[in-house]
């Protein structure tokens, strides 16, 4: 593990950068003398994804609000792993900043045997910044209209369905084992280096499914390409009003929720952490954000820092069963 991260940071050595925004100091900041320096907020996953997407438009909110750049670095890598790295190596050090997420910090930390950082210990985590669902997408030849009838091709077919997604260990791979376990079918998992390939395929009819973040399937459903079955809330998703929930169809053991969440190195000063959570909460409530949000179905986040913290400890418990279960392996 520790050599394929090397690895894996030697080929994103040269971040792309971004831009978002430089204003004059507020009156808040220059009281604190911070921040004093642009802030280098780390997205570990490539440009385009959900992780990408809404890094820029939070970071966009509180650009304004902070009297310093905020420039965007995409630094991906190990499924999330090696941005997370960066992050928890810049130790007390508030101007570094990350995007967390259910694979840094839920998935990864217990699914690869020598981490190179403490999900808990080396973060100071800040809040829940937003919520999406896994949906199951199929290409529009597959002959089942709903969640039940693919469950029941499954059930029919010796060996099962395949379904795809963007790598093994992935939260969408956990999704699809969980509700291969809740409805006892057999799904078989074809991991693709990324979610643009597995998706490709299910429109060409490779693959009959994928199991895919709502944020990144959704201008496929929208353009028809795609079809969707179900996703993993609990209720049905407003980007996706037509379309039932697992727990709907009668499986809410596949029930999981998608995260993303801003955090900074562990040792920051307690004063800048209440800052940056006081930022995050401000935009979270702009009208314009939330448009934004909703517009690639995304749920604003409710907790802050303690609340935040406390959801990161559950779900490396939650996940750590569900790989031991099923018995996942690293590539």
């Amino acid at each position: 593990m520790a050599r394929a991260l090397q690895r894996r940071r030697t080929m994103h050595a040269l971040p792309r950068r971004t831009l978002l925004a430089a204003t004059l100091a507020a009156p808040a900041s220059a009281q604190s003398g911070w921040p004093d320096r642009p802030i280098r907020w780390i997205v570990n996953f490539p440009p385009g994804g959900a992780a990408d997407t809404l890094s820029r438009a939070l970071g966009e909110a509180i650009g304004n609000r902070l009297g310093q750049p905020i420039v965007i670095e995409n630094r991906p890598g190990a499924g999330g792993l090696v941005g997370a790295d960066l992050v928890a190596k810049a130790r007390g050090d508030s101007h570094v900043v990350l995007m967390s997420s259910a694979a840094s910090h839920g998935i990864g930390p217990v699914l690869y045997p020598n981490m190179p950082y403490d999900p808990m210990a080396d973060f100071t985590h800040i809040a829940l910044v937003g919520t999406f669902a896994s949906v199951l997408v199929v290409n529009p030849g597959v002959p089942a209209k709903d969640l039940g009838e693919f469950l029941g091709m499954a059930r029919a077919r010796p060996g099962g369905l395949a379904y795809g997604t963007g790598g093994n260990g992935t939260m969408n791979h956990l999704v699809g084992q969980l509700l291969a376990r809740a409805a006892g079918v057999e799904l078989m998992h074809v991991p693709y280096r990324g979610s643009a390939p597995a998706l490709a395929d299910a429109i060409g009819g490779q693959i009959p499914a994928v199991m895919e973040s709502l944020p990144i399937a959704l201008p496929h459903l929208r353009s028809g390409r795609l079809r969707a079955l179900g996703t993993s809330e609990a209720t049905r998703d407003a980007a996706l009003p037509e379309v039932p929930s697992f727990t709907e169809a009668g499986y809410p053991a596949a029930r999981s929720t998608n995260w993303f969440g801003f955090s900074a190195a562990a040792g920051i000063p307690p004063e800048i952490a209440i800052r940056w959570g006081a930022l995050i909460a401000e935009a979270l409530v702009d009208a314009t954000l939330r448009a934004r949000f909703a517009g690639i179905g995304v749920v604003p986040g409710r907790m802050d820092a303690a609340g935040y913290t406390a959801l990161i400890g559950g779900e490396l418990e939650r996940w750590r069963a569900v790989i031991q279960a099923a018995g996942i392996k690293p590539d």
